[in-house]
């Protein structure tokens, strides 16, 4: 009686303690055994044992280095000034009669601009005018007396300077006279009219001012390493904010041999031919070309790894991505140059590069293509 009784108490007992074991087997089964990957899957053979198996490829994006034009060139802003601009003045006092142009219309050096009240200044130009005349009749008059000697040569030399002081005067006379109009001192544009008809204007008060847009200027401030790398008469071309969508092209004016103690610069002056479409006071973006390869080694510039150190690329061979290092030379907008490191030809990874390391299987997911040579972006020498 007693057996049968112990009986059910000892099986429950077992069944307990095998519950807690496979409990205890389950958790311990999801962590990987020691020294395993975690990148690896652990799999049964036939066998029954543990067989590694290998990660998936990383899809990833390349594109082929080719040979393609790449331009070094150095980029700056400036505003645009008109180096040829006057600001017209009145060379005589009045009253404004006649106003001929506007703000906007063009003018030619020498155009009549304004005229101001003639009467005074035409008064007093007759008013020298007779007595310069009542001169040059006492001069011959006294020159006359003088061959008979019925007049000494003392008092015909005064007649004489007293009529070369009335003919300047009657010049300065006639001077006055002309500058009651308002002439234009240079060809160009009325940028600005300040007088109306009507008022009374003083001597020297200003009254237009004129603008030559046929060339423009814009002035850049280059650091001092760039001095022996930009030349007079370099190409380059320009894009302005207010016209987008359109690149104007000019040429190294002059510049500076002096470099600024202060801020390590020197000027470099760019010349466009203006137009109706350049204004000044308008702002743009400038790139000096100094440099231009047409047959370059190059690939796109996204394929550089973002690594600290020298640069280098992912070469995709045989299916892996192999890291190698590459000497630069221009790198221009989305174009980088390749002079050592990789041959035409070559697949480089240009997107996925921050899921792989050297070794890693990838598979390519887009047909390789060559680069294309970039934008007019800001080009930089890299060490030769």
């Amino acid at each position: 009686m007693k057996t049968s009784s112990a009986s059910p108490l000892v099986r429950g007992a077992t069944l307990l303690t095998l519950a807690i074991t496979l409990a205890l087997a389950g958790c311990g089964g999801d962590k990987p055994a020691e020294g395993t990957a975690g990148s690896k899957e652990v799999a049964v053979g036939e066998d029954g044992k543990p067989v590694e198996t290998k990660a998936p490829a990383v899809p990833v994006e390349v594109a082929t280095v080719g040979k393609s034009p790449i331009s070094a060139s150095y980029g700056g802003t400036a505003s645009l000034e008109a180096p040829a601009e006057a600001q017209v003045v009145a060379k005589s006092s009045g009253v404004v009669l006649q106003i001929l142009v506007e703000e906007g219309d063009p003018v030619r050096a020498g155009q009549v601009l304004a005229r101001i009240d003639p009467d005074r200044p035409r008064l007093e130009m007759e008013r020298a005018r007779a007595t310069m005349r009542k001169l040059e009749n006492n001069y011959r008059r006294s020159q006359e007396l003088l061959a008979s000697k019925l007049v000494s040569a003392e008092a015909s030399d005064q007649i004489r300077y007293d009529l070369e002081s009335a003919r300047a005067s009657f010049e300065i006379a006639q001077l006055e006279l002309s500058n009651t109009n308002i002439v234009a001192p240079i060809s160009g544009v009325v940028a600005q009219r300040m007088i109306k008809p009507g008022n009374l204007i003083a001597l020297n008060a200003p009254a237009f001012r004129i603008v030559d847009v046929s060339q423009l200027e814009a002035v850049l401030n280059v650091p001092e390493r760039e001095l022996a790398t930009l030349k007079a008469g370099m190409p380059l071309r320009m894009l302005v904010d207010a016209i987008p969508g359109k690149t104007f092209e000019g040429r190294v004016d002059r510049i500076s041999p002096v470099v600024d103690s202060g801020s390590g610069t020197f000027r470099v002056v760019a010349a466009f031919e203006g137009g109706s479409t350049l204004r000044p006071g308008m702002f743009g973006r400038i790139e000096i070309v100094y440099d231009q390869r047409k047959d370059a080694l190059t690939m796109p510039r996204a394929a550089l790894l973002d690594d600290e150190g020298e640069p280098a690329v992912f070469l995709v061979k045989d299916g892996k991505a192999v890291r190698t290092p590459v000497e630069l030379g221009y790198v221009n907008g989305e174009l980088a140059e390749i002079r050592k490191g990789l041959k035409e030809g070559d697949s480089v990874v240009t997107a996925g590069k921050v899921a792989i390391r050297d070794g890693s299987e990838v598979e390519v997911i887009n047909p390789a293509v060559a680069p294309v040579a970039g934008g007019a972006d800001v080009a930089q020498a890299v060490n030769e």
